[in-house]
């Protein structure tokens, strides 16, 4: 006979469940999310403001001049260098190796982010201002949306929880992609022919299979320093850098999975964190309902929300009647529906572009933040309420948070 769990630990099974597996670093996100909003509306907001915007006594590099810019431009280069990582270890032998398996995630990923980029553009209509925040829904965050899955346990089929770290992983391509050709300055040729050469030169090392790290991490900051003064947003030198990483060394020693899982711990609760407490914090005073309902905010949501779910969910409906490819496995329809729509969850990279496509105009960004929470907080709620409604596998009769 099955021993009946305690009152303490079915009370407490939720609390735990928020700190293992792939939930802690989705909810160390909303907990930084929050205490930015806080201090970005209470008496510390001057504070807060200067901390990351005020002029730093002294910077080794003039282009960077206050804390906010140091985080953007160059710590965030760690959080691409791991994007980049992930993205030649899943491709080269992970679930992207082969045609077959990289069929539905790629066209998912494709969808979920033209559709919400055309939701947006119908909210803003012809705002040439406006539009060029159109990227800025396209994205999806993927410790936030795995960060929910989490949550469920074993409520969701292991299937959908690799097809959305799938998605996010091609969605992450999409969006370097994005920024590297419309998110960037008047390029300087001497300095782009400069991080030219420094690429060859990492490239040189990966074909004689060099595999020791220092000289790879070297000529990644000379990288990133040739790039930051290139008009090319610094943060591309970390993904270029990630891909001239050689797969294996010498002595058969994965050499991009040991970097990876080495940095990821850093990136994902260091890097990440204090990013999202720099950028997230808005300040509502003044702030009517007119403001929240404007264009910019209403559109960002929308592209979120209705963007993400409706491209993905689409996309995989049409692929699997057509036999292009088949819907994850053991999942069933209202399942699928969910995780579409954890898809609207853009915190880093949404917050990210907003930042690029604004430059300059702090009530825009204000606005888009908004947008960005909003749709984020919705499209967590929402799909979290669908899968756990509609789980009927035989894992969701026990939780696996109570012994």
């Amino acid at each position: 006979m099955t021993e009946r769990p305690s009152a303490f630990r079915l009370v407490f099974a939720p609390v735990r469940a928020l700190f293992v597996s792939d939930a802690s670093a989705g909810i160390l996100l909303i907990l930084v999310a929050a205490a930015a909003m806080l201090a970005a509306n209470s008496p510390l907001a001057g504070e807060y403001e200067q901390l990351f915007y005020g002029e730093l006594p002294w910077t080794p590099i003039p282009k960077l001049d206050d804390l906010h810019l140091w985080i953007n431009d160059g710590l965030m280069a760690v959080f691409f260098f791991v994007v980049g990582l992930e993205v030649k270890r899943e491709w080269i032998e992970g679930q992207l190796s082969t045609a077959q398996s990289r069929r539905l995630p790629i066209l998912a990923a494709i969808a979920g982010m033209a559709v919400p980029a055309l939701v947006y553009v119908g909210v803003v209509g012809g705002d040439a201002e406006l539009l060029r925040g159109w990227a800025i829904p396209a994205a999806t965050d993927i410790a936030f949306a795995m960060g929910v899955l989490g949550l469920l346990g074993n409520r969701c089929p292991a299937s959908l929880r690799l097809f959305l770290l799938t998605v996010a992983i091609v969605d992450d391509i999409g969006a370097v992609l994005v920024i590297a050709l419309f998110y960037t300055a008047n390029i300087k040729l001497g300095w782009l022919a400069a991080s030219g050469a420094v690429v060859i030169a990492m490239m040189v090392l990966n074909k004689m299979r060099v595999a020791r790290y220092w000289p790879y991490i070297l000529l990644a900051l000379v990288l990133w320093y040739f790039v930051l003064n290139s008009g090319i947003h610094a943060t591309i030198a970390g993904v270029v850098a990630a891909l001239c990483i050689p797969m294996v060394g010498p002595d058969d020693q994965t050499m991009v999975e040991r970097m990876e899982h080495g940095l990821a711990p850093w990136s994902a609760y260091l890097v990440v964190p204090v990013f999202g407490f720099a950028n997230a914090g808005v300040p509502l005073a003044g702030m009517g309902v007119d403001q929240l309902l404007a264009p910019l905010p209403l559109a960002i949501a929308a592209g979120l929300f209705l963007g993400k779910q409706v491209g993905i969910f689409a996309a995989i409906f049409v692929a699997d009647k057509i036999g292009f490819a088949p819907r994850p496995d053991q999942a069933t329809w209202p399942e699928i529906w969910g995780v579409s729509i954890l898809c609207g969850i853009g915190f880093t990279m949404s917050l990210f572009i907003s930042g690029l496509a604004f430059a300059g105009q702090q009530l825009l960004i204000n606005e888009a933040k908004i947008g960005i929470l909003l749709g984020s907080l919705i499209s967590a709620l929402a799909g979290y309420a669908i899968i756990r409604m509609s789980a009927k596998h035989p894992d969701d009769v026990r939780s696996p948070y109570i012994d």
